[in-house]
């Protein structure tokens, strides 16, 4: 595995309870903030209609991802509903080195797999303000019957419980404040020494700085 001093762009791990608007912050990150990416994950289910392979996904075939898996290629992977998703380290690193950010939108279990590969990931929990803020929340989105949405209120509290393995954590009571925030911890960690040495190498060799 490549050293980490030599990513010029950083990792960012973020992870939420549904319903507690993850997605809607990250998506607005992205929209403002130049030098981010959204990781495009590899799957082993069909497309769907207007899905395109490389926009929503890479998909391939169970005996591919397996074999790939097996000679660790995924940063995380996983097994849903019978089909397996992950996230390919050769691609994330590749665009480190060239000095992209990449966001992983992924579960705390997912988060678990990539510390062990970059320990330098920022992780980033989104919480709600409230239980009842998020029942409200997804009973507003229309999209699960009752005893669905019973059933993600559930495991809400079993993934609330991982928040403390992240780095930051971010309340999104206010949508502006959140998503304020979400760009300060992105901004900031391009500011790390790691991260500044890799990007302005001249300069550093100049001042004669060195990472430790």
């Amino acid at each position: 595995m490549s050293h980490p001093t030599a990513f010029s762009g950083s990792l960012f791990v973020v992870a939420a309870p549904s319903g507690a608007g993850k997605s809607t912050l990250v998506n607005a990150l992205l929209a403002q903030e130049p030098g981010i990416k959204l990781s495009i994950s590899t799957t082993t289910r069909a497309p769907r209609p207007g899905e395109q392979h490389g926009r929503e996904y890479y998909f391939t075939t169970a005996q591919d991802f397996v074999a790939r898996a097996d000679q660790g290629e995924f940063l995380e992977w996983a097994e849903v509903h019978g089909n397996y998703y992950g996230t390919s380290r050769i691609m994330v690193e590749q665009q480190m080195l060239a000095g992209t950010d990449i966001l992983l939108e992924i579960d705390w279990q997912g988060a678990r797999q990539v510390r062990k590969q970059f320990p330098r990931a920022a992780g980033i929990f989104i919480l709600p303000p409230s239980i009842d803020a998020l029942e409200e929340r997804l009973n507003k989105r229309g999209q699960d019957e009752p005893h669905v949405i019973t059933r993600r209120l559930l495991a809400a509290g079993g993934e609330i419980a991982h928040a403390p393995e992240f780095e930051y954590v971010i309340i999104n009571e206010e949508f502006t404040v959140a998503l304020s925030e979400l760009s300060a911890i992105v901004r900031a960690a391009r500011c790390r020494f790691a991260q500044q040495a890799a990007r302005n190498a001249s300069l550093f060799a100049q001042l004669g700085l060195h990472a430790e």
